[in-house]
């Protein structure tokens, strides 16, 4: 059975909530894709248990690397990020409810990383890469690749800040209506480029965090806080505060993407991640638990995946054009999927799909999202050569 329709569907009161859905490959433990420990070099298993992280090995030379993490039964745990010295988030997977495993691969250079898994008693754990890798010739399809996705990001990031400022503007104003025509049209940027968010460590949560990723509700920010005071509440008291932080993380996301770049992994890893994101909170319904415009968010994050997707497309047509062509129809059969339920320039509430709806459109991610994940190992193949 699939990955997102393997977990269950459970029922609630609006309407249907869709427990979990993990990151690229999964499959159950000693099923296909999963960890398993000695494998090739350049192979890690990384194991998630309550306790923490292990990696077997904790060193690998310089050059390609493929992360296979399996959650070995932990409860409180549910990802594995790999930070460089930076404190850059280089790799991750995440969502990964006991018994399931996913994957990443990625080219690494020398130096000094850990491994983190928030909530695990012992969150943080060393990881080596020695030595230094191969030079190689970089393939001009690649990179144009990767700068057609620096592009893409700067420019996202730049709606987003625009985006933002009037929704921040009409918060201080203390017009509720407009603050809440406003909201809608500010998270679709951030939604495209989601997960080279995250990658810049607290960030991510300063701006998107939902009330239960937090431990002290007073230390709530970011748009889902604005959310809950527009769409719940009905005012704009007290968020006015809140409104400006926001513009102030934004304005450091856009300060940070001028000088990031990217590997063609971080493409494909991030096109992934993007698919992971619909799959574990939006298609559930549970990112935007007050405006309930999640099927907005979902096709966000389904533009963001297949930008970076296209962006690979020439360079992948040479290894496996078969594969290109899998991902390109799935992608068009998301977009078919969510077609009906687009209204203007948004999409309807959550809160009318049925459950077969709901089934439906998880169906379709989840056909996309297997073939998806199988990217980048064969980008990291064909990119270090």
């Amino acid at each position: 059975m699939s990955r997102t329709l393997r977990v269950l569907l459970a029922l609630s009161a609006s309407p249907v909530v869709l427990l979990a859905a993990c990151g690229g490959s999964a499959e159950p433990v000693g099923g296909g894709g999963g960890g398993g420990g000695g494998g090739a070099e350049g192979t890690v298993r990384v194991s998630i248990t309550d306790d923490g992280c292990t990696a077997e090995p904790t060193s690998v030379p310089a050059g390609a690397a493929t992360f296979d993490v399996v959650n070995d039964g932990a409860t409180t745990v549910t990802e594995a990020e790999l930070v460089n010295a930076g404190g850059r988030i280089v790799g991750e997977r995440e969502n990964l409810t006991p018994g399931l495993s996913a994957s990443f691969s990625l080219r690494l250079e020398a130096g000094e990383y850990t491994l983190q898994c928030p909530n695990a008693a012992t969150e943080t754990s060393p990881f080596t890469v020695t030595g230094a890798a191969a030079a190689g010739t970089e393939d001009p399809l690649f990179a144009a690749a990767t700068q057609g996705y620096q592009d893409y990001v700067k420019a996202q990031v730049a709606d987003l800040v625009t985006a933002t400022d009037a929704l921040a503007a009409a918060v201080q104003a203390g017009d509720v209506e407009r603050a809440k025509a406003l909201y809608g049209p500010a998270r679709v940027p951030w939604e495209r480029v989601e997960t080279v968010a995250e990658s810049f460590g607290d960030l991510d949560p300063r701006v998107d965090a939902r009330l239960a990723d937090v431990a002290d509700p007073a230390t709530w920010t970011g748009f889902h806080r604005i959310e809950q005071a527009l769409f719940e509440q009905g005012t704009t008291a007290g968020a006015a505060p809140v409104a400006q932080q926001l513009v102030a993380d934004v304005a450091e996301l856009n300060t940070l993407v001028q000088s990031t770049t990217y590997q063609p992994a971080d493409l494909a890893n991030g096109s992934s991640g993007l698919l992971d994101e619909v799959a574990s909170s939006k298609v559930t319904g549970e990112e935007e638990a007050y405006s309930h415009l999640d099927l907005l968010d979902f096709a966000a994050n389904v533009e963001g995946a297949r930008e970076a997707f296209d962006l690979l497309t020439p360079a992948l047509q040479v290894t496996d054009p078969e594969l290109v062509t899998t991902i390109t129809r799935r992608f068009d059969d998301v977009t078919t999927a969510l077609a009906p339920y687009r209204q203007g320039e948004s999409y309807v509430s959550y809160t009318t799909l049925s459950q077969d709806q709901v089934r439906d459109l998880a169906s379709a991610v989840d056909a996309l999202a297997e073939p998806l994940s199988q990217v980048s190992g064969k980008v990291v193949g064909a990119a270090g050569r």
